[in-house]
């Protein structure tokens, strides 16, 4: 059985008890803490800073991936990466050459990814799947958390899928992830799932029972 690898998303996590929020989390076995970090520019929102990164790597050492929801995300990037995340998450379409974007990321020993909003389509990227070593596909529209799914994004799904032996990145989506949808999409063959709200934060379980289930669904 694939292992799936859960990611919570720490824009919805309890900032005013974070101490003990990480330790939970740690505890209950997830694999990546998720960042996201917006710039009220490229989407309509401000979320996550370096401020809020310094406040969790302090409390972990589990490894912590960001998704930069910007535009100039070479400027986040020169900002974050002294801080040593394990991935940095990038849209293809802000950056002017995101090839280079991709390639400096290697350079500073972070693993580069490409976002993809559901108005990218595969064929968009997959000139660039030989670069990256994460895919993180957004099945909702990036910005703020809560929305419904996008079932139109199933298809594209299905095509990074497929690609994987060619290119052997790491699939991972994001957006309106229900303990049903981990299921159905690993079902698919999708490694990763970044959770929030629906699936794991402000849920009566503990974080620990909600991982466990799944990690075995």
């Amino acid at each position: 059985m694939m292992k799936k690898l859960i990611a919570p998303s720490m824009m919805c996590a309890d900032f005013e008890h974070l101490k003990a929020q990480v330790n939970a989390l740690d505890a209950a076995g997830i694999d990546v803490f998720h960042m996201d970090v917006m710039d009220g520019h490229y989407v309509p929102n401000v979320a996550l800073g370096v401020e809020d990164f310094k406040a969790i790597r302090k409390l972990t050492k589990t490894p912590m991936d960001i998704h930069l929801m910007v535009d100039n995300p070479d400027d986040f990037i020169a900002i974050f990466a002294p801080m040593k995340p394990q991935i940095i998450y990038v849209h293809p379409d802000t950056v002017p050459m995101v090839t280079r974007t991709l390639a400096n990321l290697k350079d500073l020993g972070i693993h580069p990814g490409i976002a993809i909003n559901p108005g990218i389509s595969f064929e968009q990227v997959q000139e660039l799947l030989p670069l990256v070593d994460y895919v993180l596909v957004m099945t909702v529209n990036p910005g703020f958390a809560g929305q419904p799914f996008l079932d139109y994004t199933l298809p594209k799904i299905k095509r990074f899928v497929a690609v994987q032996d060619e290119y052997p990145f790491t699939l991972f989506v994001d957006g309106a992830i229900s303990p049903e949808r981990v299921k159905m999409l690993s079902n698919l063959g999708v490694n990763g799932f970044v959770v929030g709200t629906s699936a794991l934060f402000g849920k009566e379980q503990s974080y620990a029972t909600i991982v466990s289930q799944l990690k075995e669904q």
